[in-house]
């Protein structure tokens, strides 16, 4: 099945399942060869400083078996820069998360750490490592993003989530202003957080041209239920644009 946009599954919770009990099950590789093998697109990993979840092993272990698009994402601290340039993925996303949050939550002020981000991207554009920046749905820090030197933002879209089941066609306003300013100025657009096979679709079908979604949690919890290869499916039918 072809779509426009990538869904690149985010195996994280694999990773605390594991970790939970010890040992290798489930294996975190073979859940990530898997889910190429059922179709997904790309395969996200977001490693923390303490390995709550993916360990720093497992990136280097994923490398060699990846066949579509590994995306790592993480705050860009020493140890994970040094990470990414040993790895060599296809993209780095970088996420403003200190190391004892739950999960990501804020996007980056690219005015105020623009000096920082570009000093970074540039190190990853020197090993021709596409890069993309974790941004709120604010089309100032899109258009300043362009001065860091990214290829892609990625929206944060867990305000859309959040409302939308209350009031859908206001919660992806600010995302179809974000999207457009970010398409205007020459950036690729992703977006990530609490997408569901609920509220996936309309937010596709009012940002068509999103060239990559990352979705962990919702994926994963859904597969639970009707098999990971069946959730894939499901997830990228939702990313078809009606004829």
């Amino acid at each position: 099945m072809n779509t426009r946009c990538k869904l690149s599954v985010n195996i994280n919770k694999i990773a605390t399942l594991r970790n939970a009990r010890g040992g290798n099950l489930p294996d975190v590789l073979k859940v990530a060869t898997d889910c190429e093998r059922f179709g997904a697109q790309g395969i996200t990993v977001h490693p923390r400083p303490d390995e709550r979840h993916i360990r720093y092993h497992d990136v280097r272990d994923l490398r060699p078996l990846i066949t579509t698009e590994f995306n790592i994402e993480g705050y860009p601290s020493d140890a994970f820069i040094a990470l990414v340039l040993e790895v060599q993925p296809h993209q780095v996303t970088l996420v403003p998360d200190p190391p004892d949050v739950l999960t990501s939550n804020a996007g980056w002020d690219t005015v105020r750490h623009a000096d920082f981000l570009k000093k970074v991207i540039h190190v990853f554009h020197s090993k021709g490592i596409r890069t993309s920046i974790f941004v709120e749905a604010n089309p100032l820090m899109i258009r300043h993003a362009v001065a860091c030197g990214t290829n892609r933002v990625e929206l944060y879209t867990e305000s859309y989530a959040r409302n939308y089941t209350s009031h859908r066609e206001t919660a992806i306003q600010d995302f179809i202003l974000a999207a457009n300013a970010a398409h205007e100025v020459g950036l690729e657009v992703n977006a990530g957080h609490d997408l569901n096979l609920e509220n996936l679709a309309y937010f596709y079908q009012h940002i068509p041209f999103l060239k990559e979604v990352s979705i962990g949690h919702a994926l994963i919890s859904d597969a639970l239920y009707y098999g990971l290869q069946n959730t894939i499916q499901m997830y990228l039918n939702q990313l078809k644009l009606p004829s």
